[in-house]
Order: C-alpha cells, then structure tokens, then sequence
C-alpha cells in the first residue's frame, strides 16, 4: 500500500508520498513514488504513483524513454500545456495495461495502478490531476484542491477541515505532514521516508526537495504536538445537555455496586 498527496494551492503546489511498498506483512520494502521531469527550462512536472509496482514502474519508464521524442501524443516535454501532458500519462498508462492487463488478470493479479500529476508550462496556470487506472483523469479545483492515491482515509479529516486554496505553501505543507502522520500510525503499510516537493507558482521549477526519513527529529515532534493538541482540544470540548444526568446514573451505579 501507499499513500500520496497533491496539492493544488494559490501560490504552488505541494506533493507528497511515502516510499513503503509491501506484499503482505512479511514482504515490505522501499521503492520511490515521486517522480520529477523538469529537464526543460519551459516547464516543471511531477508524477506521484500507487498501485501495482510493475506496472507504475513500466509507465514511468515509457514516459522518461520518449520525453526528447518529439512526439505531442507520446513526450511530456511536448506538450502545449497541462492537460495535453495528463493526456499523455492517461494514454501511456492504458498502453501498459494493454500490453500486462490480460497476463496479469490471468494469474489473479492486481495490476491497477494510479496517479496524481501536476505542473506548470510556461504561459499556462500550474495545474493537478488525478490519473485513475484506466487512463482517465480529472482536475483539482477550489473546491477540492488536493487528490489522494493509495491508503487514503486515515490522513483525509485533517486535509478537509485545514487545507484552503489560499494557505501558504508552508501551511499547506505541515498539513500534510499531519495526515501522513495519522496514516502511519493507523497503518504499518505505510511509512518513511517521505518525500516532500514543493513547486511555487510560475517559477517552473522545484524550488525544495526534502526527505523525511525514520525518526526524522521534526516529524516525529510534529506527531507528538499534534496529538498532545488534539487531547487537550478533546478535554474542552463543551458538554451536552444530558451530561449531569449521565453523572447521576453512574453515581447511582457506584453506589449499588
């Protein structure tokens, strides 16, 4: 299992993804999930990937092999805009699952796999996509301005009540941070290092890297404060009506007891 973040924000955009991929409880092993093309001074990509590692890997393969190919409907780097390129992950992504889907299927393997991408070319907005197995895809918007892929329901309450289009790129950040910090402690599959990436709007590049691995001192220190918060935010929460009634009863229970 895995788990992603994209994050489509006024100033940027923000990616996130672990790099623990497993095969059962006793076949656990790291392989990397984000993946960068920014060869050219025009434009800045990233490509998140979950799923089934072959075949995340076979596409991955495809689209780095062709980026100088010269071909619209096959190079990244030959793409007009945004959409073209997602257009383009979606296509290579159905070839892959042309050419290994029926093999695959045959032998009772899950070979969906799934992607976010985003980016900006020049003279274009910065934009993120969410690639589904089959190839199609869809665009974040203010009103929804991340995708998750892989293991994503643990770290998705945190990301609905925080995260606003208009947050800084730093704030934007720590908030994803805190939900893989509640996806890693809900499930072993996922897990460190993380990879942070941070694009800001019309620079055309990634202006920071930055990988988290076990025991990083802030992440961790981060879990702790959150979590410490969260207790302390639980404590004074206001009480119902019913609650001096509730008391009662237990009293009365204590006592017959």
């Amino acid at each position: 299992m895995s788990y992603c973040l994209g994050m489509r924000l006024d100033a940027g955009l923000v990616f996130l993804s672990d790099s623990r991929t497993n095969a059962g409880v006793d076949s656990i092993a790291t392989f990397r999930k984000t993946f960068l093309f920014d060869g050219r001074d025009d434009r800045v990509m990233v490509l998140l990937s979950a799923g089934n590692l072959a075949v995340t890997q076979a596409v991955i393969s495809l689209l780095t092999e062709r980026l100088n190919d010269g071909e619209p409907a096959k190079s990244l780097y030959e793409a007009a805009n945004m959409f073209d390129a997602a257009r383009v992950v979606g296509a290579t992504l159905r070839e892959v699952n042309d050419q290994y889907g029926p093999s695959l299927a045959a032998q009772g393997v899950d070979f969906s796999a799934t992607f976010i991408f985003g980016g900006q070319i020049a003279g274009t907005p910065h934009r993120l996509f969410h690639i589904y197995a089959a190839g199609n895809f869809i665009e974040a918007t203010a009103e929804t301005p991340y995708f998750q892929i892989g293991e994503t329901k643990y770290g998705k309450p945190i990301i609905e009540r925080v995260l606003r289009p208009e947050m800084p790129l730093l704030d934007a950040s720590i908030c994803g941070l805190i939900s893989f910090d509640s996806t890693i402690r809900a499930n072993l599959s996922v897990g460190p290092p993380l990879d942070l990436t941070i694009c800001l709007r019309d620079t055309l590049k990634v202006d920071m890297r930055h990988v988290l691995g076990p025991g990083d001192a802030y992440f961790e220190r981060l879990g702790r404060v959150w979590g410490n918060g969260l207790r302390s935010l639980f404590l004074s929460l206001p009480h119902p009506e019913w609650a001096d009634e509730l008391d009662a009863i237990a009293l009365r229970a204590d006592r017959e007891a």
